[in-house]
């Protein structure tokens, strides 16, 4: 799936789209140069999840926690200052991935190893014109 995002006024209708479109996946992967989006993406999807909590990048923190109004848990990471994955590790990010819970993962090229199985790849670069482009792959099964 490819989803375009030619405005900050679209990026609403692009999060729906993208909800839409996940169906039983609960892990993605959101790869992209800094800048690029990654954050505020995922702001949108949650907002369109009717999160109402403060969504804030976990960039300090590396992981935000946030309600949807039936009490399921979001679970956004930013795994950009982990210097190890042990560090990974000690923070439990795999009991957070196997919780049954939405994760929505930046830079998890850090952290590739402790994925699950049939994460979800989701790419987002930015076109000459200032376009973003959101490519949801398929899921990737780890290679042992």
């Amino acid at each position: 799936m490819i989803i375009t995002i030619d405005s900050i006024e679209n990026i609403r209708k692009a999060a729906v789209l993208f909800i839409q479109q996940i169906g039983d996946s609960k892990v993605f992967a959101f790869y992209g140069d800094m800048g690029v989006g990654k954050t505020t993406f995922i702001k949108a999807i949650c907002r369109a999840l009717g999160v109402t909590d403060n969504i804030t990048s976990p960039t300090f923190a590396l992981i935000n926690e946030y309600k949807t109004p039936v009490g399921e848990s979001v679970y956004h990471f930013d795994c950009y200052r982990l210097k190890s994955i042990e560090e990974a590790y000690d923070m439990g990010a795999e009991e957070y991935f196997y919780s049954g819970n939405l994760c929505f993962i930046e830079w998890p090229e850090r952290i590739e190893p402790l994925l699950p199985e049939n994460t979800v790849e989701v790419r987002i670069t930015i076109e000459e014109n200032g376009v973003r482009t959101v490519k949801v792959g398929s899921r990737y099964a780890k290679s042992q």
